[in-house]
């Protein structure tokens, strides 16, 4: 079964000052402050440079807008060597679970896929732990890269159903927006009003939380999915609609054989009683998931078509996002355009280049909801989501540890005009899956040569292997050739 991606809790408490690295060219005029004297001070400027992000209420500070899990390489490497593989095996699914909490870093290119992997197996070898322990881990990983590739085979598709629904009821009688009481987390259903605050104050929820969450908006509820997965693309540290929208889309039944269901039973057995004990409708009884599956079957679904074994296929191909570019002349003066997919050490533009210019970009249109990447209100059916303030300071923090200038606006055409700045040659870029990424690498190519460079893979298929379809045709092909990597395969 296919999970949303599990951000972090805090393990790593921030630094008392915020400091970027050091740059080896000039600022100029219009450059995002890159030293704060601590994270307050960086959610105050924050507020003050994009006022259409979604921050705290008038009468909060700042700084009750953040998360509390701390962006950066930093604490992404304390994250990923506190990995318990073997127990997150066994309890992943409770929400005390062993989750592993890199999915922030692993979102935003901090940490790689391969990275994780790669220690992954450093643990086996280490714990001397046979591979079983490790397995449940590395097939997760699977899902994050069988989403990657899904939205760059669907591209924009991916903000609409994928297969029919299978509950009975017509799109159109789906609410194209959420509701306020569940916004603003007051269903006066203890467990749906705890999610809602843990996502809007801290970008996090456990998976298990998610699912129970997107069911009950909508099949309880019944809101459309797209509505559902915009609130929480504004708000998830880790939030990328491939993951976030092919997972509503999963507990939909527009991506699966059936819709997602949970019960009180379900729910106390994954998060034991801290919801229900305190409850009114618990104690009302007027809880509506105190029912066998088969009655909340009855109860929220029509009539339904016969069931269809599920199809093996989601469509054909598109392939929406840019392929590596060919081999080009090594560039002798470039600068290094840096994006939200590729913010770590890892990023082979910064390997290939050290010390060369590099612009990262606030997309202001992406920040306002203005984009399809976050679900623009007019190409998914209902209104603007702009990102939460607890995004853009993960984004900053992040940022603060690499070398790079950092500014805001139309990212095309400020990468120009940095290009003109330091008299470039070309623009070296690490490889997107977001459609954005593409639109953006066409407007800079008209003007200068882009060069597109590729981190390491999970797990390299071949053309004739990604015809995707469900996961378990990809993770046939994919899981023999991630372990082959692994010196102790077989033990």
């Amino acid at each position: 079964m296919p999970e949303f991606p599990q951000p972090d809790r805090p393990t790593v408490p921030a630094p008392p000052t915020l400091q970027g690295v050091p740059l080896a060219w000039p600022t100029a005029a219009g450059d995002l402050p890159r030293q704060f004297p601590s994270r307050a001070a960086l959610a105050a400027e924050l507020q003050r440079q994009f006022p259409a992000a979604l921050g705290p209420g008038p009468d909060q500070p700042a700084e009750a807008g953040l998360s509390p899990i701390p962006g950066g390489r930093r604490a992404a490497e304390a994250r990923l060597a506190a990995i318990e593989p073997g127990h997150y095996g066994s309890s992943r699914n409770h929400l005390d679970g062993a989750v592993t909490r890199l999915s922030p870093y692993i979102r935003h290119g901090v940490l790689t896929l391969a990275e994780v992997r790669d220690a992954v197996f450093a643990w086996l070898q280490r714990s001397g732990r046979p591979r079983r322990e490790a397995e449940k881990l590395i097939n997760e990983l699977g899902w994050r890269d069988y989403w990657q590739r899904l939205w760059r085979q669907h591209g924009e598709a991916i903000w609409h159903d994928l297969e029919p629904l299978k509950t009975g009821h017509a799109p159109s009688s789906y609410a194209a927006e959420l509701p306020d009481d569940l916004r603003q987390g007051r269903t006066g259903l203890a467990c749906i009003d705890g999610f809602s605050a843990e996502l809007s104050e801290t970008g996090w929820l456990h998976n298990h939380a998610r699912m129970w969450l997107a069911a009950y908006v909508v099949h309880w509820r019944r809101v459309r999915w797209q509505a559902g997965a915009r609130w929480f693309l504004q708000h998830l540290l880790d939030g990328d609609p491939a993951s976030n929208n092919l997972s509503w889309q999963w507990v939909a039944s527009c991506f699966s054989a059936k819709p997602y269901l949970f019960n009180r039973a379900n729910l106390e057995r994954y998060g034991g009683d801290r919801f229900c004990r305190g409850c009114s409708a618990a104690a009302a009884g007027t809880c509506p998931f105190e029912a066998s599956y088969e009655q909340l079957q009855a109860r929220l679904f029509g009539e339904q078509a016969p069931a269809r074994p599920p199809s093996d296929s989601v469509g054909p191909p598109v392939h929406t996002g840019a392929a590596p570019t060919a081999a080009l002349p090594s560039p002798a003066r470039p600068v290094l355009w840096i994006h939200g997919e590729a913010l770590g050490t890892a990023n082979p533009a910064l390997r290939a280049h050290p010390g060369r210019p590099a612009l990262f970009v606030f997309d202001d249109a992406l920040i306002a909801g203005h984009t399809t990447t976050s679900g623009d209100g007019a190409a998914t059916g209902g209104t603007a989501s702009p990102l939460s303030l607890k995004r853009l300071a993960f984004l900053q923090e992040c940022l603060l540890e690499l070398p790079v200038t950092i500014r805001r606006g139309d990212g095309a055409a400020e990468l120009l005009a940095f290009t003109q700045r330091h008299g470039a040659d070309a623009i070296v870029t690490s490889a997107g899956v977001d459609p954005r990424f593409e639109a953006i690498r066409a407007r800079l190519a008209a003007a200068l040569p882009v060069q597109v460079l590729t981190p390491e893979p999970f797990v390299a298929l071949k053309e004739e292997e990604t015809d995707l379809g469900r996961f378990g045709r990809y993770w046939r092909r994919a899981e023999a050739k991630v372990w082959a990597g692994f010196l102790g395969h077989g033990t």
